[in-house]
């Protein structure tokens, strides 16, 4: 079994439907890119998988996302340690109104630890995971809003990572950045497949033909067609998918 099952769901925003009937399983260990046009559902699929679509007020969910076999959307289950197991990258980095140490220590503490040394070792692995560690080493106290966007970036990654996730989650992570940190952001995400299960939403076919391993492609709410990416970009079945492919649909 895969570590994420969709099965059968269907999402909808005061009656106006997101998602409809979505069914599809996430290779573990992989980069999982989720394509489509604007408005079709990405985004929606994603935040499915973490329950932060309970934050959407109207919100109407059908259907089932199981993780590791068990139904997220079961009201007996704790979001809090769901959303522990999936750490989530915004559009946007968002610090948290702290130094950049306190950022990245943050979830554990949030979660009991209190052992300072081992705070200090996660703080220095992730940020280190993250490509971080030497630009700021000599100044983890100072305020995390003072670094650069991109930096800003990899700081949230560093903080995701800090909870031991088993999946990390990408809602569009790089479309704040420019090219150099875009890049930065991209080799991270490829070195830490295969110890992660890696889902990102993209507009942006060319970073999906660099990073995916395996592509959905949604289409206003429908799941279209799914596969490994060298099949779905080279030999693509449905005429959808040729058609925003060829750039016919955006």
């Amino acid at each position: 079994m895969s570590h994420i099952s969709i099965r059968n769901l269907s999402v909808a925003y005061d009656g106006h439907q997101a998602l409809d009937n979505v069914t599809v399983d996430i290779p573990d260990g992989q980069i999982t890119a989720i394509i489509g046009p604007s408005g079709c559902g990405k985004t929606t699929l994603l935040k499915s998988c973490n329950r932060l679509i309970d934050l959407t007020d109207g919100v109407k969910v059908e259907g089932e996302v199981l993780i590791d076999g068990v139904n997220i959307f079961d009201p007996t289950v704790d979001v809090t340690q769901l959303r522990k197991k999936m750490g989530l990258l915004f559009q946007r980095p968002y610090p948290l109104p702290m130094s950049i140490y306190d950022n990245v220590a943050y979830g554990p503490r949030i979660h009991g630890l209190r052992d300072r040394k081992k705070l200090e070792e996660i703080v220095q692995r992730c940020l280190k995971v993250s490509s971080l560690w030497e630009e700021v080493k000599g100044r983890l106290r100072a305020p995390a809003t003072g670094l650069s966007v991109g930096q800003q970036q990899r700081l949230c990654l560093a903080r995701a990572l800090a909870v031991e996730p088993e999946v990390l989650l990408g809602d569009e992570p790089t479309s704040a950045l420019d090219p150099m940190a875009a890049q930065q952001v991209e080799r991270r995400l490829l070195e830490l497949k295969g110890d992660y299960t890696v889902v990102i939403v993209t507009h942006i076919l060319r970073q999906a033909k660099r990073l995916a391993d395996y592509v959905i492609f949604l289409y206003m709410g429908e799941l279209v067609e799914h596969g490994p990416a060298a099949e779905v970009f080279t030999t693509p079945r449905d005429k959808r998918t040729q058609a925003y492919l060829g750039g016919e649909v955006s």
